[in-house]
């Protein structure tokens, strides 16, 4: 996980190449979790798992976008959409970033480490409440290096925090708190569903429904 963090942040920024880092990382998860000897019901990919996850995936994907519109309506909550590394997409960026990089490389990826194989070994060892804490605390360090940008990236994030050092400390370790505590939430959803596909429905419905709508809202309502 940690080359891989470091691959996708540091030494390997081809869209492509993120992808294929990300799979080929769960594929070593994966082998893992084998060689550990964890069912596929305690990772969550069992069939009647996949079952309740596919009747949580729409719903959770409702709740999320019907969120994101509400915050779209309101003008005071417009600026947070205002993100670079969104607006300045082509439609087939945008696409191949919704359907392909945020599915196949960063849903697929973290959800299958922390709140999949992570999860169930230490769930195994030390109980539920334990899973749930390492995991969304080490959820919350793997955003270490990709929240690093976010003052330049987006604008409302600059005009709370500012733009020098101290300003983007303060970001990380904001960034940092705010994804462990999305961990707990996750891994509460793969608690209760029983399923890796819900966490990952609402994992994806969050980073592609946001992204979709920062490349929409310059076009559209922000300068409106």
């Amino acid at each position: 996980m940690a080359v891989a963090n470091l691959l996708n942040n540091w030494l390997a920024r081809n869209p492509v190449m993120y992808v294929i880092t990300c799979v080929t990382a769960t594929a070593a998860l994966l082998m893992i979790a084998r060689w550990d000897g964890l069912t596929p019901e305690e990772l969550g990919l069992d069939a009647a798992g996949m079952r309740r996850g596919l009747r949580w995936a729409p719903v959770l994907a409702g709740v999320v976008l019907l969120v994101l519109l509400l915050l779209v309506a309101v003008p005071s909550s417009r600026e947070a959409f205002r993100d670079s590394r969104a607006a300045d997409l082509s439609l087939g960026r945008l696409l191949w970033g919704v359907l392909v990089r945020v599915p196949f490389g960063t849903v697929l990826l973290e959800e299958t480490a922390f709140r999949g194989v992570l999860w169930a070994m230490i769930r195994r060892r030390h109980g539920t409440a334990w899973a749930t804490a390492v995991s969304s605390l080490l959820f919350g360090l793997w955003h270490l290096l990709p929240s690093h940008g976010l003052n330049r990236s987006n604008a409302a994030v600059a005009s709370v925090f500012g733009d020098g050092p101290a300003a983007v400390a303060s970001t990380v370790a904001v960034a940092i708190a705010a994804t462990a505590a999305a961990g707990v939430v996750l891994c509460e959803v793969r608690r209760r569903s029983g399923s890796l596909l819900a966490p990952a429905a609402l994992h994806w419905s969050v980073n592609a429904f946001s992204y979709a709508l920062a490349w929409a809202a310059p076009r559209w309502w922000l300068d409106s």
